[in-house]
């Protein structure tokens, strides 16, 4: 298979790339080259895709084309000039505007698409409209297509930090805070298996809409397997989200955040979706304790790598307050 991937220097794109090469392909990378090292037996077309597409890849033939954009200019034009090869267009469950929700492709309404290009800096809620208006444009210039919507995406070089968080601090052992109630549902995907799930559906040219979800946990299930992974010892504390946020704890991301940690009710479907659908259709996750222990090794052996959360000393300051309230 001749293989275009658009990206291929970051995370998901990179791993795609990546596991197409390991199984034989002949696989192209598009993409500056700025953002960091391609894999290994990748060729490279150096391609601004604010700009159109070079000759080399409107004047070549491709067998299927894998897309992270998140700009609807940047697909059309890709789509444009790629019109006969089948694509795996990677998008969000942000496209879903009812976070409260839980449910499926089949039963979950989407934003109004956004078509015009906006910058997520000044305007970050035009990520997930403009990630409708990019499948849009996939399902209608392209031969054939397939969506994915991935969830909390994890596992090694995530630059995000958001999952590697739990890794790194119950590789930490002790007293953990634990946020939330511990039957609130999460659910996490790695990243190797998300790219060979797109690498299977482009070999394939399996079409469709499917949300790129993992397996519907209990948080408290979901801990207990990141323990598991990383040797864990310590214990855990629970704590309510009403007293995290007068405690100033933020959910999600950010240095003042818990990450996996959601309001609830108002986000009790963001990481709820179910996944049967996307698992009848071949998608194979590995176990979260695998995930942890494999984010835990890469944390540990890169100086550089992101981690969201809260820093020690925050978290102990939050647990002896819920102590001393107790």
């Amino acid at each position: 298979m001749r293989l275009l991937v658009l990206g291929g220097t970051r995370f998901l794109s990179r791993a795609v790339a990546a596991e197409a090469v390991a199984r034989g392909h002949a696989v192209t990378c598009a993409c500056r080259g700025v953002s960091g090292a391609l894999p290994d037996g990748v060729e490279h077309v150096a391609w601004d895709r604010a700009d159109e597409a070079p000759a080399a890849i409107s004047d070549a033939s491709w067998d299927a084309v894998v897309d992270v954009a998140r700009l609807p200019s940047h697909v059309r034009r890709a789509v444009a000039a790629t019109p006969d090869a089948h694509w795996v267009f990677v998008s969000t469950i942000n496209v879903y505007p009812d976070d409260d929700t839980p449910g499926t492709p089949a039963t979950l309404r989407l934003h109004e698409p956004r078509t015009d290009d906006a910058d997520l800096a000044t305007d970050p809620d035009a990520y997930g409209p403009m990630k409708v208006a990019c499948e849009q444009v996939v399902a209608e210039g392209a031969t054939s297509s397939m969506s994915v919507r991935p969830g909390l995406i994890s596992g090694p070089d995530d630059g995000s930090g958001r999952f590697a968080y739990w890794p790194w601090r119950l590789g930490r052992g002790g007293e953990v805070l634990a946020p939330g109630s511990p039957d609130d549902p999460v659910q996490i995907i790695d990243v190797r298996d998300l790219a060979a799930w797109i690498v299977d559906s482009a070999e394939q040219r399996r079409t469709g809409t499917y949300d790129g979800v993992g397996e519907l946990l209990e948080i408290r299930d979901l801990l207990a397997q990141v323990a598991m992974g990383v040797g864990f010892e310590g214990t855990f504390t629970w704590v309510d989200q009403e007293f995290l946020a007068d405690q100033g704890v933020e959910p999600w991301a950010g240095d003042d955040a818990i990450p996996l940690f959601l309001p609830r009710p108002e986000y009790d479907g963001m990481m709820a979706h179910d996944p049967t659908p996307s698992f009848q259709a071949g998608l194979v996750v590995r176990p979260v304790a695998e995930t942890a222990r494999d984010t835990l090794a890469w944390f540990r052996a890169t100086p550089d790598a992101a981690r969201s959360g809260l820093s020690p000393e925050a978290e102990a300051r939050v647990l002896a307050a819920w102590h001393a309230r107790a």
